[in-house]
């Protein structure tokens, strides 16, 4: 049984792959970034709906690139039916990109400071999945240290949600097939 995501092949596949994989390289915790901001006020399915699209309106979210686009880029995005079409969404991932680039810049980099944030105890399996947590107080302090960094559209919500996503905590239910494997 999974925690979420059957009856529906891309769901499922989601679920069973990568939820919860560790993800360390910058340009997959950028993209997770990205589409956890763009999934707020949104169902997840949406958004993996339109993954693809995200994928190729960001160039594969490569951060050197999109830290580039202007408001033309904005103005085509907007346009784009293949992705959300959210201008303060739009804007946080081309200011999101420039924040990644400006970590390195000071001598970091994304995969090190997100992983700085992962707890050190791992979460006891919830039994239902209203029991999961929507924050803690590590996504908080994640939440505030990327906002001090210039990254937006990541409250402690959002920056719990990455959290699971990649791995750096594991929110599988305790009777989920892949927590038992």
């Amino acid at each position: 049984m999974r925690c979420f995501g059957d009856g529906d092949p891309i769901y499922e596949r989601y679920h069973d792959e990568e939820w919860g994989v560790a993800v360390r390289d910058e340009r997959g915790l950028y993209e997770r970034i990205s589409l956890e901001a763009f999934q707020s006020g949104l169902s997840w399915i949406t958004i993996l709906r339109k993954r693809e699209g995200f994928r190729a309106a960001f160039a594969g979210f490569d951060p050197e690139v999109v830290a580039e686009y202007g408001p033309a880029d904005v103005e085509r995005l907007l346009g784009d039916a293949a992705i959300v079409r959210n201008r303060a969404k739009i804007g946080a991932t081309i200011a999101n990109a420039r924040a990644v680039l400006d970590l390195r810049d000071a001598g970091t980099s994304l995969p090190d400071l997100l992983w700085s944030f992962a707890p050190t105890t791992p979460n006891a399996p919830a039994e239902r999945l209203h029991d999961v947590p929507s924050t803690t107080p590590e996504s908080k302090a994640l939440a505030k240290a990327l906002k001090a960094r210039g990254f937006r559209f990541v409250g402690p919500t959002t920056a719990y949600a990455a959290m699971q996503a990649c791995g750096l905590v594991d929110d599988h239910l305790a009777t989920c097939q892949v927590r038992r494997l």
